[in-house]
C-alpha cells in the first residue's frame, strides 16, 4: 500500500508542476499540496 500511496503523490505532484508551468497557478498549487498529503511522508489521509 506505502508503494501505491507513493507513486499517487509522485504522480499528483509532477501534475501539479507541469500545471505550474502551464500558467495553471491554483490548480498546480492543489495538486503538489494534495500529493504532499497523500504521500506516506507526509500526513497520509488513509491511515
Amino acid at each position: 500500500m506505502d508503494t501505491l500511496l507513493w507513486i499517487l503523490a509522485v504522480i499528483l505532484v509532477v501534475a501539479g508542476i507541469f500545471a505550474l508551468f502551464r500558467r495553471q497557478l491554483l490548480w498546480g498549487i492543489v495538486l503538489i499540496i494534495v500529493g504532499l498529503l497523500v504521500g506516506p511522508g507526509g500526513v497520509s489521509i488513509f491511515n
